[in-house]
């Protein structure tokens, strides 16, 4: 038995299920909300090439290499975005979260934070891994400061690490969470879930 298996995790906000071409209208539509595909410094499919974005995934899945989900909104029962685990490493029990994006709509709510939270614990208490890595572009601010908020540690930065559709070079930022770090992140994660929106934090985020 392969060592990632698809799964479906449930959540108060949001479901993440097996990505399928049946959620092809759904993100679609939801990667018009804010145009996401024009962001230069990240790799968001077009309206246009969804359907291929989503059989490109599900053939790494089939070759062992990620493992893709939909992001469900359980308030409209659609599909608002994509999340994977990818580059995974059985032999070292290690995955990166990645190949993100989310509609304009739920951006910066709720949703991320928890499906962040889901993706962690399914890693470290079912898969048993050693670390869980995030990955960036270095001019993503937002995706580096969501990452920090999770309470991930930049490893490093992988200098002219890729080259872009557009011909530019990539700087990849590397940030990572233990298993040792896991119990004090899941206490802050179910910490920001549960805040009232808008609280003071005193960190100022």
């Amino acid at each position: 038995m392969a060592w990632l298996e698809p799964v479906t995790l449930r959540g108060q906000v949001a479901t993440l299920v097996p990505l399928a071409q049946q959620h092809c209208t759904d993100l679609v539509e939801a990667v018009r909300d804010g145009e996401l595909w024009k962001l230069w410094y990240t790799s968001i499919p077009t309206p246009e090439g969804m359907g291929v974005e989503i059989d490109r995934r599900i053939g790494l899945q089939a070759k062992g290499t990620m493992l893709p989900f939909a992001v469900i909104a359980n308030a409209s029962g659609r599909a608002v975005g994509m999340t994977t685990y990818m580059n995974v490493e059985a032999v070292h029990r290690r995955v990166e979260i990645g190949s993100t994006w989310y509609r304009r709509s739920v951006q910066r709510s709720a949703l991320n934070t928890e499906c962040k939270l889901m993706l962690l614990r399914h890693a470290f208490e079912t898969l048993d891994c050693i670390a869980v890595e995030f990955r960036t572009h270095f001019f993503n601010s937002q995706s580096r400061r969501g990452i920090e908020r999770l309470g991930a540690k930049l490893d490093g930065i992988l200098r002219s690490h890729q080259v872009a559709a557009n011909g530019t070079l990539r700087d990849t930022c590397v940030y990572s969470i233990t298993a040792a770090e896991w119990p004090t992140v899941r206490v802050h994660l179910a910490w920001q879930i549960g805040k009232p929106r808008g609280a003071s934090d005193p960190r100022g985020d």
